[in-house]
């Protein structure tokens, strides 16, 4: 009999992990396990390259391997952790070489519950009045910075020292601009110019700044 569980997961998830280097593997799997015990019904795909867990409609969380370390964050990272991201910039809880690097499994599991009802529309304060929308779009928490952005972030420390010196706004631009890219080569490109205009201090909106 089929477990229903692998009907809900994807192949090249499991090339990924294969593919990846040794430390990084039980990394991968116990995130996987994890997300999986705690939202049954999530989907897996992969995004940006990365492999990636759907639920509602919606990102639920993500997780990417590199050459020294490996990264697993939330989509809605500051809702459900309920503070800012890592000033690394590497998914939700930095750089992880070792599973002690991860929160406890079932710290984990509580994280992974309240990203679901947060993508379900139950989220633990909902809302009961309009709101501005200005005001609402100045209150929400920034998205997270996707993996392959902080890596060429990291590698960039000039472009990082001005993005993290601009204010909410413009960070948004930056990271909506490059999370919106339909195809993987227009991300791509994307990125590229960011680094770029972000190394000469300039915001995504620069051209219309003086206008």
């Amino acid at each position: 009999m089929t477990d229903p569980d692998w009907l809900h997961r994807d192949a090249r998830i499991d090339a990924y992990i294969a593919k990846a280097e040794p430390f990084a593997r039980p990394i991968l799997e116990h995130v996987r396990a994890v997300v999986h015990e705690g939202c049954p019904d999530v989907e897996e795909t992969i995004k940006w390259g990365m492999p990636s867990f759907v639920h509602a409609g919606a990102i639920l969380c993500g997780m990417a391997a590199f050459k020294r370390h490996a990264s697993f964050g939330f989509w809605r990272y500051a809702e459900v952790i309920g503070e800012p991201a890592t000033s690394e910039g590497m998914g939700s809880f930095g750089k992880l070489e070792t599973l002690r690097d991860l929160p406890s499994k079932r710290q984990l599991l509580t994280y992974v519950r309240k990203a679901a009802r947060l993508n379900e529309g139950r989220g633990d304060q909902a809302r009961t009045k309009p709101v501005d929308g200005r005001k609402a779009a100045a209150s929400r928490p920034l998205p997270d910075i996707p993996v392959d952005f902080a890596e060429a972030l990291r590698a960039a420390p000039s472009a990082r020292a001005h993005f993290d010196a601009f204010a909410p706004s413009h960070r948004r631009e930056y990271l909506e601009w490059i999370i919106d890219a339909k195809r993987e080569d227009t991300r791509a490109r994307r990125i590229a110019q960011a680094i770029e205009w972000l190394c000469e201090g300039k915001s995504r909106n620069w051209k219309y700044e003086r206008c």
